[in-house]
């Protein structure tokens, strides 16, 4: 078997893997609030699902390649505040991923990619961040791709290849509904009807669309105010042709990025626009507060004439 499950692996069985030839791949995605018809676990049910159809086709077009799936982290930053959402600070995050990284790499593993299922903006520039703090301090190769498809996905840049597997167009009501689609609606709710119906509440197709505008956006936990349910979009939508249509189209992205990865040809990636926005990243507030104390400080002790 050439794709293994981390936890199931002795040491002795590990340390036999080719490590020029293994790819480790490490799941990362919160327990989060999706509405009254999805669990909890949708976004890691989602980036698990990625992670197995990126070793499948990974050892399939590579011979001789092994992949081990490491146990799916449920750790995320930038969630909706509702029941059963646990909260995680960003610098938690990254430094979960930056722990494991290092173990991996200490093990001599020297490619590493992470799996994600949440959009979350500072959790998408943590795991940009951890990744590249482990390539550094290890002299591995590791990345996050789902940052750049994330923004790609959302913004409709794979509209066209999701019609061309669907077989037919998009109607103009549909892309609508796509270009106001955020959390647990369309595509999340398509998504779980693939993986798993069995969790998914029967009320989602009698659910109306929940639309917000840019502002109302703004407003911290927006889909759980003024009687929202916690969903933005349009579960009613739903279809699981819908979200196979996406998966192929955005399994066959990330291996494209994955060629790179293992090619070592890293100035292919795009970081995510949320992660170069300094006041997203991690490191933001603290040196902000150093910095405003320094020039606080310079101020006081400045000789006065």
């Amino acid at each position: 078997m050439s794709v293994h499950l981390l936890e199931e692996l002795s040491t002795t069985s590990l340390d036999a893997l080719d490590r020029a030839r293994t790819m480790v791949i490490l799941t990362v995605s919160p327990l989060e609030e999706h509405g009254p018809h999805l669990p909890l676990g949708v976004d890691a049910f989602t980036a698990r699902h990625f992670a197995t159809e990126i070793a499948g086709r990974l050892v399939a077009t590579r011979t001789g390649w092994n992949v081990v799936l490491a146990p799916t982290l449920h750790l995320g930053s930038f969630t909706f505040e509702g029941p059963g959402t646990v909260t995680v600070r960003q610098r938690v995050v990254r430094d979960a991923v930056v722990d494991y990284g290092l173990s991996l790499a200490r093990a001599g593993f020297r490619f590493m990619l992470v799996a994600n299922g949440h959009a979350g903006p500072t959790h998408l520039a943590a795991l940009e961040e951890a990744s590249a703090i482990v390539a550094r301090r290890a002299g591995v190769t590791m990345a996050s791709v789902s940052g750049h498809l994330t923004w790609s996905f959302r913004s409709g840049r794979f509209l066209d290849q999701v019609e061309a597997q669907l077989g037919r167009a998009l109607t103009d009501t549909e892309r609508r509904a796509f270009a106001e689609d955020a959390h647990a609606g369309w595509w999340e709710t398509s998504m779980m009807l693939m993986l798993r119906p069995d969790l998914v509440d029967e009320r989602w197709r009698a659910l109306p669309p929940a639309t917000y505008s840019l502002p109302e956006r703004l407003v911290p936990d927006y889909p759980l105010k003024r009687g929202g349910q916690g969903y933005v979009g349009h579960p009613g939508l739903a279809d699981p042709a819908f979200a196979k249509a996406t998966c192929d189209v955005l399994v066959t992205e990330a291996m494209a990025l994955v060629d790179a990865l293992l090619e070592r040809r890293l100035g292919t990636f795009t970081r995510a626009p949320f992660s170069k926005i300094p006041l997203l990243r991690t490191n933001f507030w603290p040196v902000a507060a150093a910095a405003g104390f320094a020039v606080a400080a310079l101020a006081w002790f400045r000789p006065r004439r």
